[in-house]
């Protein structure tokens, strides 16, 4: 939730086939999604009791790095649409080059990557209307696999992290809280972000009925914390029922799933209730999910970065 003052939300290719492939791929992703949520499986609140898998961020097995923005969903649904006990992806080369390979018969899942790149005659006859080096779009589409789609992969590539353990208090949400150096206050019976005053407040940990619903619901309004004009700058002038708002709560419900993962804990869904607005914004516009994960994304290293400043700082000082 946003108080706007004291307004309260609750919660390459160029050319004309690079266009085309991008908005294919827009298409598609953005149609699996809502065919997700009109079935009213949320793919970012990880059912792991229906698939084997720990909680945490699809990652690349062989370098370690995690996924970000919209390929997080697409490889969350993965994982709960094939039932895989592992986060670890890697493409059809990756699992040679390790000594492995994919299984026979074994489907891969598309994920992609975008950026802009300046060709090297664009400084010269490409320059924009403010003089600028004229800058192409390029999406490159990649082919991963789960860990469990192959075979003869090294343990090292295919041992998954233990979960933590049940517990009230979740040492990592504390540390992250904390560390942000927000003004986060208790109390009170609603969870919200302050524009206005830019503090997050939140019930009382025993008032929730699942106490670790304490952290998630904390991480969602540290989302929105994250966005404000000083930090993020997401437009947060949205009044609740626009699309605006909308789209803010979406980017906030994923950057607490986001965070939640990064930190050990299952995330769930915080505000089923705007279904219908999230269903309106994506049947809309195809670039809606991809902008809203990539924000989440940009919202969920933003909070984390602090976590790993303060570690730092204690390491320096030791």
């Amino acid at each position: 939730m946003v108080d706007q003052g004291r307004m309260r939300r609750s919660r390459g290719k160029g050319g004309a086939e690079g266009s085309a492939s991008r908005a294919s791929l827009y298409d598609e992703v953005t149609a699996k999604i809502i065919a997700q949520l009109e079935a009213g499986r949320f793919p970012w609140a990880q059912p792991w009791s229906s698939a084997a898998a720990v909680p945490g961020l699809p990652r690349n097995a062989v370098s370690g790095r995690p996924y970000s923005g919209v390929n997080v969903l697409i490889l969350w649904g993965a994982v709960i649409e094939g039932c895989y006990p592992s986060q670890d992806w890697l493409t059809f080369r990756q699992a040679l080059a390790a000594g492995g390979c994919v299984r026979k018969g074994e489907r891969g899942h598309t994920i992609f990557y975008a950026d802009r790149f300046t060709p090297e005659d664009g400084r010269e006859k490409g320059e924009g209307a403010e003089g600028e080096p004229r800058s192409i779009p390029f999406l490159k589409r990649f082919v991963v696999f789960n860990a469990a789609q192959c075979d003869g992969l090294p343990e090292r590539l295919t041992a998954d992290p233990t979960p933590l353990p049940a517990r009230e208090q979740h040492e990592g949400a504390e540390s992250l809280i904390a560390a942000t150096g927000a003004d986060f206050r208790i109390g009170g019976a609603r969870a919200f972000y302050d524009i206005g005053g830019d503090y997050v407040q939140v019930p009382p940990q025993p008032a929730f009925t699942h106490q670790i619903d304490f952290y998630r619901t904390a991480l969602h309004e540290l989302g929105h914390w994250a966005g404000s004009k000083e930090r993020l700058a997401r437009d947060q002038s949205g009044r609740f029922g626009s699309a605006l708002y909308a789209r803010e709560e979406l980017c906030a419900e994923l950057a607490s799933a986001y965070l939640c993962a990064a930190l050990g804990i299952v995330p769930t869904v915080r505000h089923a209730d705007y279904l219908g607005s999230w269903l309106a914004v994506l049947r809309a516009d195809n670039r809606a999910i991809f902008k809203a994960a990539s924000q989440a994304s940009k919202a969920a290293d933003f909070l984390l970065s602090f976590v790993r400043e303060s570690e730092c700082t204690l390491a320096r000082a030791a």
